[in-house]
């Protein structure tokens, strides 16, 4: 449980911080960054393997003998294979904390990598063992991709939390980045797709090894919220379910995920119709995440800092949205390729600054939920609308006989259309008399567990009670959120 002591110091240092005897003692190690480093390395490497076969989607479908809709398969199975492993991924990260989650990770990966390039290998191509292999590594993503929130809430403290979610999540789109501009080099025939996946296969192998040596958890907590004790799993799931501001940040979430990952997987059919490459499409990609981690970089440290979670979110969600109406126009504009590079750096900046800040704030409002449960279930929503928004935007593709051939117009309107719909959600946060607080951070800064919730009004039964005088409306679900009354 959190310290009985109100006066704990607003960060955590290298070195120990010492108590009055009845403290307790809380240390930051160095060696925290090698599993950090880890979960990097694997979320790279997964990604990458995401992005194998549609950054290469023409050149692919030729060699398997096989639609590019059939290739978007290869990328719409393991969003899915997510949705299927979340449950498993909560209880692992719940339970056992995030080395087993690693582990698991890396198991799936390195299986998962062999068999696939086992079915692109044997008799010019196995398209169903193919899509067995990636369906491995789908069910891998999510042990490492909902991680980085659990691993650095046990292993960080209120000074670096953000910088270090950001670092282990951004790696993921990293290796997408990757993925869009190397496998288009590596695969500019057909018969060189068997050697793309060789040398990924080989990377998996070397970015798994590590997992098996890595510390399971520090020898001593590195903050006091750390140290306190979080609500049991079901019951945690069922309120958090129950709040309202839960939902407010789920939904663009979900929906800002998807279509990162729709349109990651479906940019070089984008951009082709407007006579622009593969290779085209693979910078454009690239574009969009290196700007993104760029921008992540700049603004994790400074939340870290200043902790303007919420002020952040409100500035950064209508760019997004923006984005996605400029998108609309910049393939067939006549100024060529630039556009779409404008408007995938916009995208990247605001999306990635705005996702490692989303992550730690959700945390910071459900404490002492456990931080793994959010993010998987934002997470899940995020892979299951990218799964389903492939499948509407490769429907919504048109004819070979409109102008031009196979352009992704309408599947570009609808996308625009959601994301502007999903905008108003995160913006609504604490408006209308609701009152949110960063739980987390307040036991960090030296409030007592107990005094938060009883300054909250943290009993479930429901009512009304009077607190330095200002009268609260009970939170019924027990996470600090009431309507205010003066």
């Amino acid at each position: 449980m959190a310290s009985k002591h109100s006066d704990l110091p607003l960060g955590v240092h290298e070195g120990t911080a010492e108590f009055p005897p009845s403290g307790p003692v809380y240390k930051l190690y160095k060696r925290r960054f090698w599993g950090l480093a880890q979960l990097v390395l694997l979320n790279i490497v997964v990604s990458w393997d995401w992005l194998t076969f549609s950054a290469v989607s023409t050149t692919a479908a030729e060699y398997f003998d096989v639609s590019e809709s059939a290739i978007n398969w290869l990328s719409t199975g393991y969003l899915f294979a997510f949705c299927v492993a979340s449950p498993f991924v909560i209880f692992t990260l719940n339970k056992g904390g995030p080395k087993p989650a690693i582990i698991v990770t890396s198991s799936l990966l390195l299986v998962g990598n062999w068999i696939r390039y086992a079915g692109v290998r044997a008799n010019g191509g196995i398209f169903g063992l193919t899509m067995f292999g990636q369906i491995l590594i789908g069910l891998a993503q999510p042990f490492c991709l909902s991680a980085p929130t659990r691993y650095s809430d046990l292993w960080f403290s209120d000074r670096g939390r953000t910088s270090a979610t950001a670092v282990a999540t951004l790696a993921n789109p990293l290796g997408a980045a990757l993925g869009q501009l190397i496998n288009s080099l590596w695969a500019t025939e057909p018969d060189e797709v068997p050697d793309m996946v060789l040398y990924l296969s080989i990377m998996a192998t070397v970015a798994s090894l590590p997992s098996f040596f890595i510390p399971a958890k520090p020898p001593t907590p590195p903050s006091a919220s750390s140290a306190t004790t979080k609500t049991p799993l079901l019951p945690a799931v069922s309120q958090m379910l129950k709040t309202l501001e839960f939902w407010f940040i789920l939904i663009p979430f979900g929906v800002y995920v998807g279509f990162f990952n729709s349109v990651s997987s479906l940019l070089n059919q984008i951009l082709s119709p407007h006579d622009f490459s593969e290779t085209d499409a693979g910078i454009a990609g690239g574009i969009l995440i290196v700007v993104g981690l760029i921008s992540s970089a700049i603004l994790s440290p400074l939340t870290d800092c200043y902790k303007h979670y919420l002020g952040t979110i409100r500035i950064l969600v209508p760019i997004v949205a923006i984005s996605y109406i400029a998108l609309i126009f910049a393939p067939s504009s006549p100024a060529g390729i630039a556009p779409s590079y404008i408007i995938m750096a916009i995208l990247g900046a605001s999306s990635f600054g705005l996702l490692p800040v989303v992550l730690e704030y959700l945390v910071e409002i459900t404490y002492p939920f456990s931080p793994e449960i959010g993010s998987t279930i934002c997470w899940t929503a995020g892979q299951l609308l990218g799964a389903i928004f492939i499948l509407i935007q490769d429907a919504l593709k048109a004819n070979p006989h409109a102008n031009p051939p196979l352009n992704m117009c309408n599947a570009l309107i609808f996308s625009a259309v959601v994301a502007c719909v999903a905008a108003p959600f995160p913006l609504c946060i604490g408006l209308f008399g609701r009152d949110v607080r960063r739980r987390r951070l307040d036991i960090d800064r030296g409030m007592n567990l107990d005094e938060v919730q009883e300054e909250r009004i943290e009993i479930a039964s429901g009512g009304e009670i009077t607190t330095a005088g200002t009268e609260y409306r009970q939170s019924r679900f027990g996470l600090g959120f009431g309507f205010k009354f003066p």
